[in-house]
């Protein structure tokens, strides 16, 4: 096995000390940062997003990966070149207004992140101004947006409405999930998008930005 198969085996298993170990050793071969990314990390963490599709990994088990996988990040960043840095896009995530719920916002935005993205996260109780502003700030090429209550299901409406308002709808891919959530209520609120798990979001992040 090489040090990429390794480190991508290392994540799998959620061996955080292990994943540092060997991507210290990748870097000391003279393999590229980038190369260690995309060949070790992200291959790595696009089979945990694969496993947790088919229920043969659980969110604990995932969480575990994706901390591994920020663990090799920490050893790599210094290392990345600006052109190797670049992700495959940048997505605003948050909860809505009214909701304090996170759980699968925070691991739609490790899956995400482990499949080399950038991910910006406003946290719990997101108001409409505060997407929005987000949006202006960082111009990601998605925004994500989670409710896991019913009565906070309207607030993505009003969000995407004041998206419009702010004349920013048109530049940004807008995404919807959540316990509570159905394709018919996104295409309602006019979202571009709704992922009913993790996995599903990462392919459609993916989707969207290709």
């Amino acid at each position: 096995m090489n040090v990429l198969e390794g480190i991508s085996q290392a994540l799998i298993e959620g061996d955080i000390e292990e994943v540092r170990r060997l991507t210290e050793e990748a870097l000391s071969q003279g393999l590229a940062a980038g190369e260690v990314l995309r060949n070790g990390l992200i291959a790595g963490m696009n089979v945990v997003g694969e496993r947790f599709k088919k229920e043969e990994m659980f969110v604990p088990e995932v969480l575990v990966s994706a901390q591994a996988m920020h663990a090799g990040m920490d050893v790599l960043q210094p290392h990345l070149r600006a052109g190797e840095a670049a992700s495959a896009g940048t997505l605003v995530l948050g909860t809505v207004e009214g909701d304090l719920h996170d759980i699968g916002k925070n691991l739609v935005g490790m899956m995400i992140e482990g499949a080399g993205y950038k991910v910006v996260d406003l946290g719990i109780d997101v108001p409409a101004e505060k997407f929005v502003a987000a949006v202006k700030e960082h111009e990601p090429d998605v925004l994500g947006m989670s409710a896991l209550l019913t009565t906070t299901m309207p607030a993505m409406g009003e969000v995407i409405k004041a998206l419009d308002e702010a004349g920013v709808r048109d530049k940004v891919k807008v995404i919807v999930g959540g316990a509570p959530l159905t394709q018919e209520f996104a295409d309602k609120i006019e979202a571009d998008g709704y992922a009913p798990d993790a996995m599903s979001a990462v392919d459609l992040v993916r989707h969207l930005t290709a």
